[in-house]
């Protein structure tokens, strides 16, 4: 080595290291917050009555019987579920129909309001639909001039009452051949001496129908307090 030489030493330069944020924190505020369980269960709950409201308004409807004018068809205690989109359900709050599979028919058990008190729903069956000529002399019903079947009709046990004469007429519509109006129809129970019916206060408008009659999902003896297990699950024609 000479001597104006200095010798070389190879230093090695340290530098601080920079401050790193925790990565933890970017990823928290980027997850999403879970849910409180109370806000999940009343999400839930609005959601499940929101369809109850959409099914009952525009699909099928609960009813009770609660009267025995639909004897032997239908049973005091008998629950049974409405059809509503087969005629086309009504639009609350509104003067609108949905569109139907079809129109009301005779034979079918229909619920609707009652026309002298629209806050009370009927079940009757169709007798008479638009155009019919319809009359009824004891228990024997005529359409259009022919006397229609009514398998379904429940005679009366024991004295006959006045009404099953066959000459019998005490009804304020339809003694006489009598046209169904337009957008109308003539109904009638079942059990003929316990019904009022549109023998005696007319006919039932297309727009108070609110649907068919199709089965029965519970029945409930109320005078034995029991169970009509063998009735659970009927269709109604």
């Amino acid at each position: 080595m000479s001597a104006g030489d200095e010798p070389k030493v190879d230093i090695e330069t340290h530098k601080a290291p920079l401050a790193v944020e925790p990565a933890t924190t970017d990823a928290a505020e980027r997850r999403p917050k879970r849910k409180s369980l109370i806000r999940e269960y009343a999400e839930a709950i609005a959601i499940a009555i929101l369809l109850a409201l959409i099914i009952r308004t525009l699909v099928v409807q609960a009813f009770t019987i609660p009267s025995g004018s639909m004897m032997d068809t239908l049973l005091v205690g008998d629950y049974i579920l409405v059809n509503k989109f087969l005629y086309g359900a009504e639009i609350p709050l509104t003067d609108f129909r949905l569109p139907g599979l079809r129109q009301p028919a005779r034979g079918d058990i229909i619920v609707f309001k009652y026309p002298q008190d629209e806050k009370r729903d009927f079940i009757k069956r169709i007798v008479g639909t638009p155009g019919d000529l319809v009359q009824v002399r004891g228990y024997q019903v005529l359409v259009n001039g022919r006397p229609i079947p009514e398998v379904y009709v429940k005679q009366a046990n024991g004295a006959m009452p006045p009404s099953a004469q066959p000459g019998y007429c005490g009804y304020a519509y339809a003694c006489d051949p009598t046209k169904v109006p337009v957008d109308s129809y003539f109904v009638m129970g079942d059990n003929r001496d316990n019904s009022q019916d549109s023998r005696y206060w007319g006919f039932v408008k297309r727009d108070k129908i609110k649907g068919k009659a199709f089965l029965i999902y519970w029945s409930w003896d109320g005078d034995r307090h029991w169970l009509r297990w063998w009735r659970l699950g009927k269709y109604i024609p």
